[in-house]
């Protein structure tokens, strides 16, 4: 043998490879340890000892091609470890081949690595086959297969087969609870069967076994049940990493942001274990979503400190985290820190810049990518074109759109329908519509929902209910937002009717249930002025929430019951719920319309004193209407004045509205002018600037504003009306002459006109 070698090697000097000298002074390492059986089980053994596999492996295909020694079970054992680890399914069934021909007869303990390098490799089929030929199971081979059928997807086989194991006899031990636990997280969404789980746990010998415990906590995070992972996590006498990495991820998972912060410093603190790159990720995702890059920034030096500042993992979330606190430079510099960067740690720098409204920056860093030789993937697609959400940049939309049909990704579904919102955002309905045409078929409830969005977002209501009408006629189930988005389009246009065939249906399918159901249906209701189905609604509910409240105060106010609205308030607060900006919006109309001044005047000063809630436009709209309504025109237009931002054209008019009712000609012309440096073309501007001419006699001001009207092309907008009669909907103009049944409706006025004659009515007449 060692002549063949000494051949091998002179006649490797006439070749001109360094990579063929390599390969024979390889192959000579391993000829001096195959010189007995012995030192060949105790090389390979050895070799898969110091985690040396592909070595390992490719000494026992020397040893199968160039000798005939045997090997024991124990290096069956290590060379099946070994195929597991590296996932090689040949090599594996070359080894179990191997086993097979020779003479060496398999023990409980070889057929258990078996099993478990079957399972890991993803051959269940081999695994199964194995398991069923075996003369005897005990524990670690039911927990293999368990594990097997865990780890790849087929949780319910391994419910099935741990069920199995117990009416067999043989007990579970902490490896098969934490096997099944896994399965049961991944596969079914009851939870009662995991505390089934759970109970079974408790009863074992197990019950305060490290492994069982770290996949309780794994499981109950899956099920979003984060009192119960706490639970048990508190239940741990010595946690080890995974379990704070288990509860810190739960945590900022599952919205529990500072309590993750909390869990954190916790550990730090207890100095028992350093942590890794999987915590800081998510204690870096938690400081993005509470949008605390002070925070953020302490927790960057610390993973450096810990020599993880380079790390792929911490360093994508690094990345991801600066980029939802807006510090997109922070966030650059954190990726390129990255010492390789893969395809998701470009998706996280594409998706911060795109989200942020930097188009051209993730077009760059998505043309850099491809540069580099990565594919993206639907992520990637999906991430760039939320970039895309204004007019302006449609056309790099529609050069992304081309490239994603070039690339196939226009099949898959969740692509098409963020399509679909790139053109909604940037205001292009048709194409939204034609894109919403060519995946009609392949449509999922996502992309109903989008394009009924986009409807209402168009104030194309009649659309909204076709398409409802047509998702109906489908296997698809609208769901909660699908009812939000078409209750939304009946409050806006007062489609008492269609609101409650919907609320029909919502209760019909257990939907109004929900509190964003329940809220929609609140809101529809106040809106189309039916305020004793509201409240009768809003008292159904359980647990109302800021947004029920505020909506059903908003309702009272606007319809002028702004005593009961101001009551709602009162209650809402002695309730423990804190009002919103819009509750503020409410309550101040309230105290305007029953002319509550100094009330209304404390309320608007402790917005921010109190519930910190800084004062919009809006609600110094509010108070400006407050204030005029009480007569106070000097005091609205002083409040205007003072205002921290610019007045807008509604605040504005509410003052130039309040004008014409007191005859205050001389802040009319200011607020008028105002409006008019906004915007010239205001016909609302200058129809009530003549209206107060005219009804303090200044015929003269009344001609020259007209006269400028005309001359400026500026038309008065005529009043609209509408009214739903059997589910048509019939909209009137001012002296409208256009409707079908105009002669009708107007010899029914003048009928109605005669009666109020006669009933002694005297028209008011200026």
């Amino acid at each position: 043998m060692s002549r063949t070698l000494e051949n091998k090697l002179r006649s490797s000097s006439t070749c001109n490879s360094i990579k063929n000298v390599k390969h024979f002074i390889s192959s000579a390492t391993i000829t001096s340890n195959f010189k007995t059986e012995n030192s060949s089980n105790d090389y390979i053994s050895s070799l898969c000892k110091q985690k040396q596999y592909t070595k390992a492996l490719d000494a026992f295909h020397f040893l199968q091609n160039n000798t005939k020694f045997s090997l024991k079970p124990s290096t069956y054992a290590h060379l099946f470890s070994a195929c597991s680890y590296l996932k090689s399914i040949q090599k594996a069934k070359t080894i179990h081949d191997h086993l097979l021909l020779s003479d060496c007869k398999p023990d409980i303990v070889l057929q258990n690595h078996i099993l478990n390098m079957y399972g890991k490799c993803g051959s269940l089929n081999d695994a199964v086959k194995v398991f069923d030929q075996m003369p005897e199971r005990n524990v670690v081979s039911w927990t293999s297969l368990i594990a097997g059928y865990s780890q790849n997807g087929r949780g319910v086989d391994a419910l099935r087969l741990y069920v199995d194991m117990q009416r067999s006899g043989v007990m579970p031990d902490q490896f098969t609870f934490g096997s099944v636990l896994r399965a049961c997280a991944n596969t079914s969404d009851d939870v009662e069967l995991g505390r089934q789980l759970h109970g079974n746990v408790i009863k074992s010998e197990f019950g305060s076994s490290l492994f069982p415990l770290n996949a309780l906590i794994a499981m109950y995070n899956k099920y979003d049940r984060i009192t119960d992972a706490s639970d048990v996590f508190s239940r741990i006498k010595t946690k080890d990493l995974i379990s704070w990495s288990s509860m810190i991820s739960g945590f900022s998972q599952l919205g529990y942001e500072l309590e993750a912060l909390c869990c954190f410093k916790e550990m730090i603190s207890l100095g028992v274990y350093l942590p890794n790159e999987f915590i800081f990720g998510s204690i870096l995702s938690a400081c993005g979503s509470l949008l605390q890059p002070q925070c953020g920034r302490q927790i960057h030096g610390m993973s450096i400190k810990f020599g993880l500042g380079g790390n792929l993992f911490a360093g994508c979330s690094l990345s991801d985290m600066y980029a939802k606190c807006g510090l997109l430079h922070c966030a650059q510099i954190a990726f390129f820190e990255i010492e390789s960067p893969d395809l998701v740690s470009w998706n996280a720098i594409i998706a911060g810049f795109a989200y942020g409204g930097y188009a051209n920056d993730a077009i760059s860093f998505f043309s850099r990518m491809r540069h580099l030789g990565f594919s993206p993937d639907s992520i990637t697609i999906r991430s760039l074109l939320c970039a895309f959400t204004n007019p302006c940049t449609l056309n790099q939309g529609k050069q992304v759109h081309t490239y994603i049909i070039k690339r196939g990704f226009s099949s898959d579904v969740t692509v098409s329908n963020t399509i679909l919102s790139m053109y909604a955002k940037c205001l292009n309905i048709c194409d939204a519509f034609s894109m919403f045409n060519e995946i009609e078929s392949n449509a999922n409830l996502v992309s109903w929902n989008a394009i009924l969005t986009v409807c209402m977002q168009h104030k194309q209501a009649s659309e909204v209910f076709t398409l409802l009408k047509m998702l109906l006629s489908t296997q698809i189930k609208p769901d909660h937002i699908t009812l939000a988005i078409v209750l939304g389009t009946c409050g806006e246009i007062t489609s008492l009717e269609m609101g409650y065939q919907v609320h029909c249906y919502a209760t019909k399918t257990a939907n109004i249930s929900d509190t964003f159901v329940a809220n929609g249906l609140i809101d529809m209701y106040t809106k189309c002025g039916s305020l004793v189905s509201a409240r009768k609604l809003f008292n159904c509910m359980r647990n109302p929430d800021v947004i029920s409240w505020s909506s059903l105060i908003v309702g009272y106010a606007q319809f002028g019951y702004g005593e009961e609205a101001l009551h709602l308030f009162r209650k809402m607060k002695s309730s423990g719920v804190k009002p919103n900006r819009v509750t503020f919006v409410g309550v101040l109309t309230a105290c305007s319309h029953v002319g509550l001044l100094e009330e209304g005047w404390q309320l608007y000063n402790s917005m921010e004193i109190e519930h910190g809630i800084v004062p919009t436009k809006e609600h110094c709209s509010c108070v400006v209407d407050l204030l005029s309504r009480a007569g106070c025109i000097k005091e609205a237009e002083a409040f205007i004045n003072q205002m921290p931002f610019d007045p807008d054209i509604v605040v504005w008019k509410t003052l130039l509205a309040a004008c014409k009712t007191s005859n205050n000609v001389e802040v009319a012309k200011r607020a008028a002018e105002s409006i008019l440096s906004i915007d010239p073309s205001n016909s609302a501007a200058h129809v009530l600037l003549c209206s107060i001419y005219a009804s303090t006699g200044n015929w003269k001001d009344v001609a020259q504003l007209r006269s400028l009207m005309k001359q400026n092309g500026v038309k008065k907008v005529p009043g609209q009306s509408w009214i739903e009669v059997k589910d048509k909907m019939h909209v009137f103009l001012a002296e409208d002459c256009l409707h079908s049944e105009r002669d009708h409706i107007y010899s029914l006025l003048d009928e109605l006109w005669l009666q109020m004659l006669d009933a002694g009515f005297v028209p008011l007449r200026k």
